[in-house]
């Protein structure tokens, strides 16, 4: 792809994704608040609209022809939202939670054509089942540090994978980029 591409993102497991699609990005960190955003009961709407204001941000200080990505991954699970924990006990709550059980993970994704200010902005949702964790699991997993950056405190990428059972849905929207609607959001913008 020869375009001028710009990553909204300060996430290492989104710029390694990225690079399987294309090598030729830029990444500009965007600094979108995104407690401006209320979650509503929509996770599709909440995960498009965090995912926007990202995208919007970074456009806002660009001048030249780019394409900006924004991305934003949550998960979901009794009609809440579980996002990075605070604290190993939020942490540790939140994997309790979800042992043995099944829950979504949203991923929005928005896609800027900086020229004409074009706008995709799309959703995925995996479903995700854990099995039973006991609570030294938990414990041992949330002393790797790996929960605190993390989306329902655990990566599927890393240690935390071991804790899945099953997925049904892009294995990527569980790590924070699904590349497939990615590449087809892409095509259907340049």
């Amino acid at each position: 792809m020869d375009l001028n591409i710009i990553l909204a993102s300060a996430s290492e497991r989104r710029h390694e994704l990225l690079k399987r699609i294309t090598e030729d990005f830029k990444i500009i960190i965007s600094d979108f608040d995104e407690d401006s955003i209320a979650f509503r009961g929509n996770f599709e709407e909440y995960v498009k609209s965090l995912s926007e204001g990202k995208a919007r941000e970074v456009s806002n200080l660009c001048d030249e022809e780019c394409i900006i990505i924004g991305c934003d991954t949550i998960v979901a699970f009794n009609g809440e939202v579980l996002g990075k924990p605070k604290d190993r006990q939020e942490a540790f709550d939140m994997l309790k939670s979800l042992s043995g059980n099944i829950h979504e993970v949203y991923s929005g994704i928005t896609i800027i054509r900086n020229k004409d200010k074009h706008v995709l902005s799309q959703s995925v949702c995996t479903k995700v089942k854990f099995s039973y964790l006991t609570e030294e699991e938990i414990i041992t997993y949330i002393d790797t540090g790996e929960p605190f950056d993390k989306a329902g405190a655990y990566g599927i990428q890393g240690y935390g994978g071991v804790f899945v059972e099953s997925i049904e849905g892009c294995y990527y929207n569980v790590v924070g980029l699904p590349m497939n609607k990615l590449k087809s959001l892409l095509k259907e913008i340049i």
